[in-house]
């Protein structure tokens, strides 16, 4: 099996479990963006390998192994900081909606309350 053979068997299978999981819900189409570039990116150098060798050796890098080492190593920090940026969003999210539910259940008690002791004079009547 060739390397050029096995990296576009890889990159397509990337793809179709990307597009499988948005397919299915499990993944927001939002967040797989991220990852259907990283496959795409794949499967074009992959194909064109030649292209490759040339995009690394313009960006200074002798050995093409270390421009794809470099490159995916790029694109994992942006997909982590992306992720980590959404998680943020989530927890800021999840806090304001903690409190809003305190308030309503505060609230509810409050009610809850005022309805025990109005009852309570009724009955005394």
């Amino acid at each position: 099996m060739t390397a050029k053979f096995l990296a576009i068997l890889l990159s397509c299978a990337l793809l179709g479990v990307v597009i499988d999981l948005v397919r299915r819900e499990k993944l927001l189409f939002h967040y797989a963006a991220g990852w259907l570039a990283v496959g795409l990116a794949a499967l074009f150098f992959a194909i064109f390998d030649g292209l490759l060798g040339r995009v690394a050796v313009f960006c200074g890098f002798i050995l093409v192994s270390n421009f794809v080492f470099f490159a995916l190593l790029g694109a994992l920090v942006s997909l982590s900081l992306g992720m980590t940026i959404f998680l943020c969003r989530q927890n800021k999210r999840n806090n304001q909606m903690a409190q809003k539910i305190a308030i309503l259940e505060y609230e509810l008690q409050q009610l809850s309350q005022q309805r025990t002791v109005q009852s309570g004079q009724e009955t005394s009547k």
